[in-house]
């Protein structure tokens, strides 16, 4: 902890104070999950694409049409694909990449996962 503290003003136990909470901020940080993730409707004529850090939460959400907008008019409600990393800028690039692709695309996406 020293070696950490080097170079500050030492002023009281304040900065092991911060120190341990940057720490533990950062170990929080590097134990989250992100999660891609595709919906459909129940006549799969309608895909939605979108990111999350807990997943369960969100198909909730969609499904008991809590969150308004494009999924609650569109009813979307049944995940068909997701995809997991420990990264939340390569979950957005994905999600982005995901999106600009053509229906086609997703739909051969999703069949990886998903083949019904």
């Amino acid at each position: 902890m020293r070696a950490f503290l080097d170079g500050c003003e030492e002023t009281g136990p304040l900065h092991i104070v911060i120190a341990r909470s940057a720490a533990t901020k950062q170990s929080r940080i590097m134990d989250r999950q992100y999660y891609v993730y595709i919906m459909t409707n129940p006549t799969r004529t309608v895909l939605y694409t979108g990111v999350t850090n807990d997943l369960q939460k969100r198909v909730f959400q969609h499904k008991e049409k809590l969150a308004p907008g494009f999924t609650g008019r569109y009813n979307v409600s049944k995940l068909v694909f997701y995809e997991m990393t420990p990264d939340v800028r390569s979950a957005i690039e994905r999600e982005k990449q995901i999106k600009g692709g053509s229906r086609a695309k997703k739909i051969a996406l999703v069949n990886t996962m998903n083949p019904d």
